[in-house]
């Protein structure tokens, strides 16, 4: 009895070799798309440095926006100014017209998804305005909010919901609707199926409509920080070009970048955890 115990304890410790094989192979495959990135970011500043550096002529314009003085103004900004507060005022207002595009988006989406008519009713309209380019209101967006943060929000607000409003109608659409039956069968209220069935059915719709959103969010914020504001990634962008400020403007494009990227990453990684739960 006792060595019997003692072999199942000894096979109860170990992991089954099916796991350990799938671990290895998906850090092998980890490990070869990183190194495979890292080499496409190596190759753009090898191009990068040659575009500016090596194959212009002396003294030229384009030497100001060189990887050298480009870092190098990139950690006095980091050290001594307020670049932290632009970056957060503009991450402020991208969460701001996240959650209104959100609330505009979800709720719409949901009514559009569920009843035919409406979508018949209101698809012609979405895509008329959707096609619009969000930047070609702001000259109306200024005239009727004024200047600030509000034509901002409205700016963003009208960028973001279209993605999200248009992944959370496909994903009601796509609903398996033994679910819905099933929770008519139980019945359950009109909330209750909202609640237990619809959202959560079509969470994965939304993420992905969120992580458009992000990208289209980031993209339209630094033209949108332009209109008269006071903070901000794209004030500092245009005050970088009023100072003659070429290496420190580079800066702030890498910042964007890298904010965007991290954004973008936060995004699926919050995807893949829903897709893994």
């Amino acid at each position: 009895m006792s060595l019997s115990t003692s072999g199942n304890a000894d096979l109860g410790s170990n992991p089954p070799p099916t796991a350990a094989v799938h671990n290895t192979a998906f850090l092998s495959r980890w490990s070869g798309r990183s190194l495979l990135g890292l080499g496409g970011l190596l190759a753009l500043l090898a191009a990068w440095w040659l575009g500016t550096d090596t194959l212009v002529p002396a003294d030229s314009l384009a030497q100001r926006f060189a990887p050298l003085p480009t870092f190098v103004s990139l950690l006095e900004m980091l050290s001594g100014s307020d670049l932290p507060l632009h970056i957060w005022v503009s991450l402020k207002r991208i969460f701001i017209g996240l959650g209104l595009a959100l609330a505009i988006g979800v709720p719409l989406g949901l009514a559009i998804g569920s009843y035919r008519r409406l979508e018949s009713t209101l698809s012609p309209t979405m895509q008329f305005l959707r096609m619009i380019s969000p930047l070609s209101w702001m000259p109306i967006a200024v005239m009727l909010f004024g200047v600030g943060d509000n034509p901002v929000y409205f700016l963003l607000t009208f960028a973001a919901v279209w993605p999200i409003l248009l992944n959370t109608a496909a994903g009601v659409q796509q609903l398996d609707a033994r679910w819905l039956q099933l929770a008519r069968s139980l019945a359950a209220t009109r909330m209750e199926t909202l609640l237990r069935v619809i959202l959560p059915g079509v969470l994965g719709h939304i993420l992905t409509g969120v992580r458009l959103a992000i990208g289209i969010l980031w993209i339209v914020l630094v033209p949108c920080e332009m209109l008269g504001v006071s903070a901000g990634v794209g004030y500092f962008i245009l005050d970088t070009r009023d100072r003659l400020a070429y290496s420190e403007l580079m800066a702030m494009v890498l910042i964007i970048g890298l904010l965007g990227f991290l954004r973008d990453a936060a995004a699926r990684g919050l995807y893949r955890c829903w897709r893994g739960s």
